[in-house]
């Protein structure tokens, strides 16, 4: 199992949109933006804004993989393990992810984030 990084940190807000103008006035760049949840990065960094109503996850932190193979493979080895873990399930924006817990409770992603066009072509 091979983590490419800490790719973000998910904290709940009460206004979607009053939180993005704040982070962004830090200067975050706004990546994504639905009524639910939104997605600001600083760099590498992301954060994650998660409205009260959002349903799929709640504060965590994510680890970012290149491939989505070792992913699934990590999801694997986690169930046979015995650790609580969500299915894999797939993303608005092109990722896939599932989410687990930690040994006291605390929330995590392993997330495969597919390296962008762009970036894969200067490889």
């Amino acid at each position: 199992m091979k983590l490419k990084r800490l790719g973000h940190v998910a904290i709940c807000v009460h206004d979607i949109d009053k939180a993005a103008e704040f982070y962004k006035n830090l200067g975050m760049e706004l990546v994504w933006k639905d009524a639910d949840w939104a997605y600001l990065k600083a760099g590498q960094d992301g954060l994650a804004l998660l409205s009260p109503g959002y349903d799929q996850a709640g504060p965590h932190f994510g680890f970012v993989f290149s491939e989505r193979e070792e992913m699934e493979t990590a999801y694997e080895q986690l169930k046979a393990q015995g650790v609580q873990v969500t299915r894999i399930h797939e993303h608005r924006d092109g990722t896939a992810s599932f989410y687990g817990r930690d040994l006291d409770g605390n929330g995590f992603e392993y997330l495969y984030e597919p390296v962008p066009v762009a970036a894969a072509s200067k490889n």
